[in-house]
């Protein structure tokens, strides 16, 4: 299950993207977008967030 970013909900301050080991999250933008394909489901994104808009899908 990769991670699943709101994009209502994202603020683009980039925590998720320095808490991801695999380096599956990247800024576009102001958004934050998750490679699924290279995200190995460990959860820090969910975790770092501060705005809660990251899940597990």
């Amino acid at each position: 299950m990769p991670a699943v970013i709101s994009e209502d909900e994202c603020i683009g301050c980039g925590a998720c993207v320095g808490a991801c080991p695999s380096e599956a999250i990247a800024m576009d933008g102001d958004l934050a977008k998750v490679d699924a394909d290279a995200c190995v489901d460990c959860g820090a994104c969910v975790d770092t967030c501060p705005q809660g808009a990251i899940t597990m899908e």
